[in-house]
């Protein structure tokens, strides 16, 4: 599964860093989730889909719509 959290990120201009500060995590461990290196928590999913938005189907690739 491609998650879009990198797009969503880079779209609103936002670093990792940012983001980060948000979901209070380390940014390497959330580099390694914008990378599909590591499997991201469901509760973060549903944080960054809040913050951005949008829908959890969007989020994780289900679904072009965003609401």
């Amino acid at each position: 599964m491609r998650l879009r959290i990198k797009d969503l990120r880079e779209d609103n201009d936002l670093t990792q860093k940012q983001i980060c500060a948000y979901l209070i995590c380390d940014q390497s461990l959330y580099s390694k989730y914008e990378r599909g290196e590591r499997e991201i928590p469901l509760n973060l999913i549903i944080k960054l889909a809040d913050y951005y938005k949008v829908s959890l189907d969007y989020i994780v690739g289900r679904s072009d719509k965003k609401h």
